[in-house]
């Protein structure tokens, strides 16, 4: 009889430790955005290579909101913009974040973020300063996206009081309401070829805002460079365009093994065909730049 009540102690005290080594949930963000495609991707490669983990993929409102999951240890893994990543690990709480967030870990650098500044052709906006008085979507509310609208217009010597009206949506909503004419422009921050703006080409005219380079130093922050949307990447998007580039990052938290997430980062990088049949965009994963910024 002792040695059964032992043995029931023992289950009882390790049996919720085992469990949660068992288990990887992967943050990512909307289901019309880049990381959550590749988030599936990713659950789909770990449950491969450790068969006794149970995955799961959360869709969530992105970078802002992942972070403070991991910092609680809801979940094992997550999507993040370079920006975000470090606000929060600074703690600034204008961006959400009001301590730093020091549990979180950095995996590896995976692909660039490009800022998609789009508005209806028939809103006669065709660059930044032409958004004063216009209805203007700027994200979900203290995302990542919302972050870089924030950056993106004090830079242009513009603020929210400029704007004619500001919705905090995220992709989805925020391209149907410029399909239903109840919007003049969004921005989008995601990889290239993202479902969303795809979507917005094929219903309407649809015009790319330019984000010169200078507006880019303005922004002074080392996670954000100049980066281009090449011509035709988009439907009736006949030019190259400047914006911003922002790095992209895949972080866990201090509470996840060392050697799971040994076995995450091997992994994914023996399975990149996988992650790129997921999104175009994993093609700029490579092990060369895995640790830029780390």
């Amino acid at each position: 009889m002792k040695l059964r009540t032992l043995l029931t102690l023992c289950l009882l005290f390790f049996a919720p430790q085992a469990m949660a080594a068992e288990f990887i949930n992967v943050l990512t963000g909307g289901t019309s955005g880049v990381y959550y495609p590749l988030g599936v991707a990713l659950t789909q490669i770990y449950g491969k290579a450790m068969p006794d983990v149970k995955t799961s993929v959360q869709a969530t409102k992105a970078s802002a909101e992942n972070l403070n999951l991991l910092q609680a240890g809801r979940g094992e893994v997550a999507f993040t913009l370079g920006d975000t990543y470090s606000a929060a690990y600074t703690g600034n709480e204008e961006a959400g974040f009001k301590t730093p967030l020091d549990k979180l870990r950095t995996i590896a650098a995976i692909y660039p973020n490009y800022i998609h500044f789009l508005a209806s052709a028939d809103s006669g906006i065709a660059s930044l300063a032409d958004l004063k008085g216009k209805r203007v979507s700027v994200g979900a509310p203290k995302s990542g996206t919302e972050l870089n609208s924030r950056s993106i217009l004090k830079a242009a010597g513009l603020g929210y009081e400029d704007l004619g009206k500001v919705e905090y949506l995220g992709y989805s909503e925020s391209v149907e309401l410029i399909k239903n004419r109840q919007l003049d422009a969004t921005l989008l921050s995601s990889g290239l070829g993202v479902a969303a703006v795809r979507d917005l080409a094929t219903a309407i005219k649809m015009v790319v805002i330019p984000v010169p380079a200078e507006v880019v130093a303005k922004m002074g922050d080392p996670s954000c460079s100049p980066g281009v949307i090449p011509a035709n990447t988009y439907n009736g998007q006949t030019a190259d365009v400047p914006t911003v580039a922002v790095q992209n990052y895949l972080v866990s938290h201090a509470g996840v093994p060392t050697e799971t997430v040994y076995k995450m980062t091997k992994a994914m990088f023996e399975n990149l065909d996988a992650m790129v049949a997921a999104h175009t965009a994993a093609k700029a994963i490579n092990k060369a730049t895995a640790g830029k910024g780390a």
